[in-house]
């Protein structure tokens, strides 16, 4: 069972306060910190962080327009659009949970990626939250090597995924693959949430919610029990 941390002492904007539903920017708040409690109370009021351009800068985004894949557990891949090729690549893959989850993170953050925004502070704020049982690495292993794989938040029934990456052709769709699967499987609501959409996350089933649908559909998801530990 994960370990709730200290509460924090920040007041987070709640975008389903009066008021605040017709804020009509990504980015909702700047300031507060990485510790574990804020990124927890952050996550349950729908907010992820981003690092500032300035240093020590921290931003806090709900996205006007949510990226989400719906789940189903009556389809084979637990609702991930799978092409012919990728059926075939997942063959060659291992998928595993959380046996590799900070080389996950800093696969991710590798600084040759272009829109690299993970640093230090972010790697080691949810090794944090990995080691308090709260977040979660799913990884694409071939031949004893980590080849892809993705990380994020499990609170309830929410998986909030923050980053993917891949070193070998359909890896990090593999472990998006593995992700769908066991979160379609579990009991409850389920919610994967992938922050933006973009034109590679819809190829894969990826669709988008206006925030108010997701604050609805994350109020739901968190009254249920985890599906991965």
């Amino acid at each position: 069972m994960p370990i709730e941390p200290a509460p924090t002492p920040w007041i987070l904007p709640d975008l389903r306060s009066p008021g605040l539903e017709a804020q009509v920017d990504d980015m909702v708040a700047v300031g507060a910190d990485l510790e574990a409690g804020t990124l927890l109370a952050a996550y349950r009021l729908g907010l992820f962080p981003m690092p500032g351009d300035l240093p020590g800068e921290l931003l806090w985004f709900s996205p006007t327009q949510r990226g989400v894949l719906p789940l189903d557990a009556e389809e084979e891949f637990g609702g991930v659009r799978v092409t012919s090729s990728l059926r075939k690549s997942m063959k060659h893959f291992e998928i595993r949970l959380d046996t590799a989850f900070v080389d996950v993170v800093r696969a991710c953050a590798d600084p040759t990626r272009e829109g690299g925004w993970i640093n230090q502070d972010i790697l080691e704020a949810y090794a944090d939250l990995h080691r308090l049982g709260w977040a979660h690495s799913v990884e694409a292993w071939r031949d004893g090597e980590l080849v892809g794989g993705l990380y994020g938040v499990e609170i309830g029934g929410l998986f909030a995924g923050e980053s993917m990456f891949h070193r070998a052709r359909d890896a990090s769709k593999a472990a998006l693959v593995g992700l769908a699967r066991a979160l379609a499987a579990a009991p409850g609501p389920r919610l994967l949430d992938v922050q933006w959409q973009t034109a590679h996350l819809a190829s894969l089933g990826v669709v988008e919610v206006p925030r108010v649908e997701y604050l609805e559909l994350l109020d739901v998801a968190l009254e249920s029990p985890s599906a991965l530990g």
